[in-house]
């Protein structure tokens, strides 16, 4: 059966609702579907049921078997990507969220928001009703600030800005959504300098749980702009349009350095000494990779973008580097080139994302690891390989204009770090609907390094394992949070990160 199509074409992202009253409690209810041998938690609906939803969004509904589905359920990453929505809403303006909202309360679906799907714990996918919000893009300057579409690809944001020299700080993978970035924080290559994205927004429009329409900034709903700031992962509303005071593009200098895997615990020693107090223009990430070939040769490579630095002054801060780790790198290149064009070059250069049953653990750190760990880290990577497994540490740098901000004015708490460490593991092949289980590499390499971490999670990364994973996630300002939570979602309609996540 084919989904009915209503594709209404809207320019207005926050459109008013067509359907103010509730307009789904009518709508039959049937068995419980079953998956893997267990119900799913909410009942299939009938089709006709589906197709009453479409005739009252200005997008379109997709169900299982309709045209279009398979192409529109599936998040960014496969490890969830065997979990089938009963239905995707693809949603042309806040009208539909709106509608679709409803719709999932008044018959017990549970949902999902998706801006890119690349959401690591499963959260951009569901097995009741998903709403999609992938249409809502946009990109228009006015009045110095930007209004962006939270469906927006950051591929997208880059490219529109650049055209007026114009950009933001933000993450470094071009098909990532806008909404789902800055709500969790968003790091990238331009952070040191001008914070995380989160800290460049002044303003969003927001649907609640209930379906009433929202716009917030530092002076109209204060305290859920506050929540949006790093603290979006808990559900606080559905975001639809972002708003952003941009930066001037500048002119970068990207570069990369390798050395021999043999040099991979002096190189993350020095690095870890170095990089944070590195100049603030200067944001250089170290990438540790095992290919998933068994035989592949592990890489150790630093990767980054001095922002408005010479290359001559970009060359003798990684001389100091190169000094303070007592090893050359065996290849060094660098390129300048404009903010745009730097992004996509190392996109380009840098190894990773070739699909997969993702896993990652993360953590921020504010010492330094000692070199004994260290050199257990290193060798963990390389031992006991397992086929079809690729492994990475990820080395990211804090500091910087991340840490000029207080720890309470936005939801977003870590703002004393020195620098991020994520591992991930990433397995295959898999057979049709099979997670493979966890890599046993990553839990023990985790294990090697936690007692130094400072016990705070990036959201972005979030980690299913987490024994309190509010208070890892936002630390002192989770009450706060959960207040706001508490006014704009009090029935916990939305999915939120400061839960248990025992499940995708």
């Amino acid at each position: 059966m084919h989904a009915a199509h209503f594709t209404i074409a809207s320019n207005d992202h926050l459109g008013t609702p067509r359907w103010p009253c509730p307009v789904s409690s009518w709508l039959p209810r049937v068995k419980p579907v079953i998956r893997d041998g267990q119900p799913s938690g909410a009942d299939v609906l009938p089709a006709r049921a589906w197709r009453d939803l479409a005739r009252r969004v200005t997008g379109v509904v997709l169900i299982d078997g309709s045209a279009g589905y398979d192409a529109a359920f599936r998040p960014a990453g496969q490890r969830f990507g065997e979990v089938r929505p009963q239905a995707v809403v693809r949603c042309l303006a806040a009208s539909d969220v709106v509608v679709a909202l409803d719709f999932a309360k008044h018959n017990g679906l549970p949902v999902a928001v998706r801006s890119g799907g690349h959401d690591f714990a499963g959260r951009s996918t569901t097995t009741g009703l998903l709403i999609d919000l992938g249409e809502l893009t946009g990109v228009s300057l006015e009045d110095g600030n930007v209004h962006i579409g939270a469906g927006t690809r950051l591929a997208d944001v880059y490219g529109r800005l650049d055209r007026h020299a114009r950009t933001l700080p933000a993450g470094s993978g071009p098909s990532v959504g806008i909404a789902g970035l800055t709500l969790g924080g968003g790091l990238g290559f331009l952070g040191r300098v001008w914070g995380l994205t989160c800290d460049r927004l002044v303003g969003a429009r927001v649907v609640r749980a209930d379906g009433s329409l929202a716009h917030c900034d530092e002076r109209e709903e204060a305290d859920l702009f506050w929540a949006l700031r790093g603290g979006g992962a808990a559900g606080v509303g559905v975001v639809t349009e972002l708003t952003f005071a941009p930066v001037s593009s500048p002119r970068c200098t990207a570069v990369e350095l390798r050395w021999d895997y043999r040099h991979a615990a002096q190189v993350i020693d020095a690095w870890q000494r170095w990089s944070p107090d590195a100049p603030d223009e200067l944001a250089v990430s170290l990438l540790l990779t095992v290919p998933a070939e068994q035989h592949g040769r592990a890489r150790v490579s630093l990767f980054g973008v001095s922002a408005g630095l010479s290359p001559a002054h970009t060359d003798d801060l990684l001389d100091d580097l190169i000094a303070t780790a007592g090893a050359r790198p065996r290849s060094r290149w660098r390129r300048q080139a404009s903010w745009t064009d730097t992004q996509a070059t190392l996109a380009a250069r840098v190894p990773g994302g070739d699909g997969g049953h993702l896993f990652s653990r993360s953590g921020f750190f504010r010492q330094d690891i000692p070199p004994g760990p260290l050199d257990v880290l290193v060798d963990q990577l390389v031992a006991d390989r397992r086929a079809g497994e690729s492994r990475e540490l990820d080395l990211t740098p804090w500091g910087g204009a991340y840490n000029r901000v207080p720890s309470h004015a936005t939801a977003f708490p870590h703002r004393s770090e020195r620098f991020l460490l994520k591992h991930t593991a990433t397995l295959r092949p898999a057979p049709p609907g099979a997670v493979p289980p966890e890599s046993d590499w990553l839990r023990r390499s985790w294990q090697t390094v936690q007692p130094w971490s400072s016990g705070g999670v990036y959201p972005n990364f979030p980690d299913p394992t987490l024994a309190d994973p509010g208070r890892s996630y936002w630390g002192g300002n989770l009450a706060r949070l959960e207040r706001v939570k508490a006014a704009h979602d009090p029935h916990g309609i939305l999915p939120g990160l400061h839960l248990r996540e025992d499940s995708p």
